[in-house]
């Protein structure tokens, strides 16, 4: 018998070892690339989407000849801290930093991986960069970068009357802080006035925008992640209230919002991808300019529409209504 439970014993060892060592030779050869996401959103996660559809159509396929490893620090600061330290830890090929805060906290970390950013307006502004044309570093990547002018002129067109804009955005979000600030200069410009309202986190939003549409013809929310999060909320108070919104991104317009002129995040991510195949292949991220997105399209909300009165849409505009599913 105890001859019999030790050879039991060995072969239990020996699979055992054996599935130790595929599991590793799986592993063997692979690319590593880990992803930093800030918190989860329909913005971001479009861009994450992107980034991977990419590498996928370039022949890096997760689980085939990639290891993704995602890391989502729900908007939390020492999360994002301890999971950058484990992706820089984990000797990752590439890294890629979704969001600002994602983005300055890798950047403030000594390492000599590759990192490319996406969903950051303004890198050189948030410290993550020292110039967007020549990064001179191990970080580049793409800017969400709005058309905000334009965006503010589709207000007007939409709604002609306007005499106060609404600015709704985080108080803690270094791109939002900066959007913000060129919006009032544009508004300056047209000679509009505007009444700005700040929130912390999501759970300023309902205060923070049953007080705004009382002040406002209109409000305008940049892309700020905390108010992408809860477009939904933004909804249930400015459609009964007839307060368009028109938001910096078109996922935030279909989430809640009016209408916007923007830039595609998922687009934006698979733009980062292309970058990303790039580095893997050999590139010197260091030369890589930041990238930015130079096509943008209307997208009018169809439910936003129905459900407010008082908003017509110009006869050239009517072919970029969109109804959510």
């Amino acid at each position: 018998m105890k001859k019999v439970l030790a050879l039991l014993l060995a072969i239990i060892m020996a699979v055992s070892f054996t599935a130790c060592g595929n599991s590793s030779a799986d592993e063997e050869g692979k690319v590593k690339i880990g992803v930093l996401q800030r918190l989860e959103h329909t913005s971001l996660d479009q861009a994450r989407e992107g980034f991977v559809q990419a590498l996928a159509d370039n022949g890096y396929v997760d689980g085939v000849n990639m290891i993704l490893d995602y890391q989502n620090a729900q908007n939390d600061q020492s999360n994002l801290q301890v999971m950058a330290d484990r992706l820089i830890n984990d000797e990752n090929d590439l890294i890629l930093a979704i969001a600002t805060g994602a983005a300055q906290t890798l950047a403030a970390r000594p390492h000599e991986i590759p990192v490319l950013i996406t969903a950051v307006t303004d890198p050189v502004d948030a410290g993550v960069l020292e110039s967007m044309e020549n990064p001179g570093t191990i970080i580049s990547g793409t800017s969400d970068v709005s058309p905000m002018k334009a965006q503010l002129e589709l207000m007007l067109k939409l709604k002609p009357d306007v005499e106060t804009v609404g600015l709704l955005y985080t108080s803690g979000e270094d791109n939002s802080v900066i959007q913000i600030a060129q919006v009032k200069e544009i508004l300056d410009e047209m000679g509009v006035a505007y009444v700005a309202q700040t929130v912390t986190n999501t759970n300023d939003v309902q205060q923070a925008v049953q007080s705004l549409v009382t002040k406002c013809d209109a409000i305008y929310i940049p892309t700020d992640n905390v108010l992408a999060a809860s477009m939904a909320l933004v909804a249930d108070i400015t459609w009964p209230a007839n307060i368009p919104v028109i938001a910096g991104a078109e996922s935030m317009v279909m989430d809640g919002g009016l209408a916007t002129i923007g830039l595609s995040y998922y687009a934006l991510g698979y733009q980062t991808g292309e970058m990303a195949v790039k580095v893997l292949e050999g590139a010197d991220i260091s030369t890589m300019p930041v990238e930015t997105q130079n096509e943008y399209r209307y997208i009018i909300n169809g439910d936003a529409v129905d459900a407010m009165t008082g908003i017509t849409i110009p006869q050239d505009l009517q072919q970029y209504i969109q109804y959510g599913e």
